[in-house]
């Protein structure tokens, strides 16, 4: 049974009407020809409304689609992109983490290591997988494995997709924090390269713990941010329904995020998202994989590590940087500053409560 947004009503609708026409069984009078005529008519209508539809998300629409349940995971990209995969287990401290895939590959014919945030497809894999948020011990095992890649000279690909890093008592109680940063440290620290791609959703320091690479592509419709639009409107405004608010202020999608240089590049999806054409989605994300294991071929060990530490440096140093997230009506703009206004008849109050004592 397909999943639809609630902006995808009329396409459910017409692709249930092409359901109909397409089985011969469905009149009343038993066997009737097929109308291919008519099939292909309504095809081009459903093609057509989901080109408008896709065309004019706004930001809020686009985190459903990233979040969509069919869409491809972690899981299925390792499947069909890489050869003589093998998946290997444990952090050698606590416990397997299953939100995590990890192992060696083959791509076109090169040795890669891979890392894979994996939601689920099903409520048991899900559960099995805790909704692709990972515990300290994941992020220690693909710290441990990424030296051993660096070791062998093998490039790391990760494949991001988690909406953060699991925030469960047990997990903090085994340092959660010192897990993300140490993860954090050491993709910073390879002389591998290190190329990143959100699939889904981007979520906190979750997804940054593993997206420290010199090259960070995002599809179409996914989303990278510090925290969920739910979670930013709950903070600011103490109003979960201001998503569509938050969500456009925080520059969580990949046409901002190119603009202002926090990621490389996206990946194009199929007409109505990724899950509507999975094997298309495989056919992109290989183009681009390629791509850039090819140009970094070229490079020796510290010139990877210099271009990744400049590239983040440069991070927030552009002008167009400050000019994008100062713009109108941008969450900075409007909580930076007022909050530094508040902020500064506080600290004369203080100042004036202070003399009034002493004098």
């Amino acid at each position: 049974m397909k999943h639809y947004l609630e902006f995808e009503r009329e396409v459910k609708v017409l692709e249930e009407e092409l359901e109909k026409l397409k089985d011969p069984f469905n009149k009343k009078e038993g066997i009737s020809e097929v109308n291919t005529d008519q099939i292909t008519q309504l095809q081009n209508e459903i093609d057509t409304k989901l080109k408008e539809s896709y065309a004019n998300l706004n930001e809020w629409q686009k985190t459903q689609v990233a979040r969509h349940e069919e869409r491809p995971k972690a899981k299925f990209l390792i499947e069909n992109l890489f050869t003589n995969f093998v998946n290997l287990s444990g952090d050698r401290k606590f416990a397997e983490d299953e939100a995590v895939i990890t192992g060696f590959g083959k791509f076109e014919g090169r040795s890669v290591f891979v890392i894979g945030q994996e939601k689920g497809d099903d409520l048991d894999t899900r559960l099995k997988r805790n909704f692709g948020m990972m515990r300290p011990e994941g992020y220690r095992k693909c710290i441990r494995l990424m030296k051993l890649a660096d070791k062998f000279n093998i490039p790391v690909v990760s494949f991001i997709d988690t909406p953060g890093a699991y925030p469960g008592i047990g997990a903090e109680q085994r340092g959660q924090a010192e897990a993300i940063a140490s993860s954090i440290e050491c993709c910073m620290s390879l002389k591998v390269p290190i190329i990143s791609i959100i699939i889904g959703e981007g979520g906190s320091g979750g997804a940054i713990a593993l997206a420290s690479a010199n090259k960070v592509l995002m599809l179409e419709n996914a989303i990278y941010s510090v925290i969920s639009p739910e979670g930013c409107a709950s903070i600011l405004w103490r109003d979960p329904s201001k998503s569509l608010e938050a969500a456009k202020a925080m520059k969580l999608t990949a046409t901002d995020l190119l603009k202002i240089g926090i990621i490389d590049e996206v990946i194009g999806e199929p007409l109505g998202g990724a899950h509507r054409n999975k094997d298309q989605v495989v056919t992109s994300t290989k183009a681009a994989l390629k791509k850039y294991l090819e140009d970094f071929s070229s490079y020796n060990k510290e010139e990877i590590f210099e271009q990744r530490k400049n590239k983040f440096l440069e991070i927030g140093k552009q002008s167009r940087f400050t000019q994008f997230l100062t713009g109108e009506g941008s969450i900075v703009k409007e909580k930076f500053f007022t909050n530094k206004r508040k902020l500064a008849i506080i600290s004369i109050i203080l100042l004036a409560l202070v003399a009034f004592l002493f004098l």
